[in-house]
């Protein structure tokens, strides 16, 4: 049964979602792309599960919208994600996070990080289907029943041998709709995508498919599009190097140089509001490296943007490049 839309691409048949980016899309992210627009929705950075549940006062403090109906400040919902491997702690968070406000959780299986992976989360667990089946499982039974339950999956770990087993174990456990990032956790994200692989699962799977990976513009959505068969797409890096994607995929206008600074700028205020100096630095300099593959007056000043010391500076900086 093909369960994703086949019709051409256009606005008004399209679902697209913000990826879950951890060290990236944290809620000053999230609000500054919410800002912008034509997501339908995004996930939160994972929050760890270890030994212990997390309970929901910190959820919130983790995920702020939580607080504000699962919603950034420009009405876009966002589903919480969790990471672990302890069925009992991660089906006790997940009624953590109905009592914090969550309205949608999202499970993490496809986060190739070593520290992660070491700790058997992540894209560990696509070793070992049963333990996939009982984590989903727990946390189903765990959470009520309007609160709907995704998961997010790599093809595999190591390789693709597991694939349908994984993909079947996560949809007999109750998860209703699933992210698939077409490579294996060894891949990385060095070779291309593989969306046939992502058709092949929406072609086996009743769950909602989502395709992910290598969406950079309309042309390779539409290619993703007709190879896999599916009308929901999550976009990460290239929401990163572009932060008007969404609203260009929607059919909005184009960013401009102009609305691009202005948009650094103001995150740059933002982000003092909620880190220090330092942090921010850092966090606008990671960005710089993205935007660079889009613009290149952020590719060609990257190196001098790498260079600043202080918010001002890098604030003066902008402004000179700008002009």
């Amino acid at each position: 049964m093909l369960n994703c839309a086949t019709a051409n691409l256009s606005p008004s048949n399209i679902i697209l979602a913000v990826a879950p980016m951890e060290g990236v899309m944290d809620h000053t992210m999230r609000t500054l792309l919410s800002r912008i627009g034509g997501m339908d929705y995004l996930v939160s950075e994972f929050v760890r599960v270890t030994q212990r549940s997390v309970p929901a006062h910190s959820l919130k403090r983790l995920v702020p919208e939580l607080s504000h109906q699962a919603q950034t400040p420009h009405g876009h919902p966002v589903h919480l994600q969790l990471l672990g491997s302890n069925i009992e702690t991660m089906a006790q968070t997940a009624y953590e996070a109905s009592e914090a406000g969550a309205t949608h959780v999202d499970l993490n299986f496809g986060c190739p990080a070593k520290r992660v992976n070491g700790h058997g989360g992540g894209s560990f667990l696509l070793q070992d289907p049963k333990t996939l089946y009982a984590v989903v499982h727990a946390v189903r039974a765990a959470l009520p029943k309007h609160i709907p339950l995704s998961a997010k999956m790599r093809l595999g770990y190591l390789d693709e041998e597991l694939f349908f087993e994984n993909l079947d174990a996560i949809e007999q456990a109750g998860a209703s709709t699933l992210t698939i990032h077409g490579r294996t956790k060894k891949d990385g994200y060095g070779p291309a995508a593989r969306w046939e692989k992502i058709g092949e699962a929406s072609k086996r799977s009743n769950m909602t498919i989502i395709a992910n990976g290598d969406i950079q513009d309309r042309e390779s959505l539409a290619r993703c599009m007709s190879i896999t068969g599916c009308s929901h797409f999550m976009i990460g890096r290239g929401s990163l190097s572009n932060p008007f994607i969404f609203r260009e995929l929607k059919g909005g206008p184009q960013g401009t140089l102009e609305e691009l600074f202005s948009l650094i700028n103001s995150y740059i205020d933002e982000l003092l509001e909620h880190y220090d100096n330092f942090a921010t630095l850092g966090r606008i300099k990671q960005w710089s490296a993205h935007l660079r593959q889009n613009w290149p007056v952020i590719a060609d000043n990257l190196r001098v943007i790498r260079s600043t010391q202080h918010t001002d500076e890098l604030k003066a900086l902008m402004q000179s490049i700008q002009s």
